[in-house]
């Protein structure tokens, strides 16, 4: 069985909302799921998992969250090299130009994109989470 982690920041609940969506599509697929939030989690963390799913909303100007979620994801950047990753999020404004400079900047890192990234506009709609759902067992 592998074991996945979901490393997540949320202000307003959406991106939790996701990530027990993300979460759920782990366990369905037979896996463990692992739920951190991003203060709970750092490179030294990365190798105990054979996947990762990271949830950050869009923020400010489309970037990550700059106070804890991007500082943890800097920090441990250099570890996903041929890592199994997927990325979600939500956003409230915007087209999604942060997910887009998140994609890029992970397959710059070297880890692998397993699966299309989810987008939710705001609250997550039953769309969201069935495409969370997916992302999770993409993982497995």
């Amino acid at each position: 069985m592998s074991k996945v982690a979901v490393v997540y920041w949320s202000g307003t609940g959406n991106t939790e909302t996701m990530a027990k969506a993300v979460e759920e599509g782990i366990k369905n697929a037979g896996s463990e799921a692992v739920v951190l939030t991003s203060s709970d989690f750092d490179a030294s963390k990365v190798a105990e998992f054979d996947a990762i799913a990271f949830g950050c909303p869009a923020m400010g100007d489309e970037v990550l969250e700059e106070s804890e979620f991007d500082p943890m994801f800097s920090g441990i950047e250099s570890s996903l090299k041929d890592k199994k990753i997927a990325l979600f999020g939500s956003y409230g404004w915007g087209d999604g130009q942060w997910m887009r400079d998140w994609e890029e900047r992970c397959k710059k890192a070297g880890a692998v994109l397993a699966t299309d990234s989810v987008m939710a506009n705001n609250d997550p709609d039953s769309d969201a989470i069935a495409s969370c759902k997916a992302l999770g067992a993409a993982l497995v």
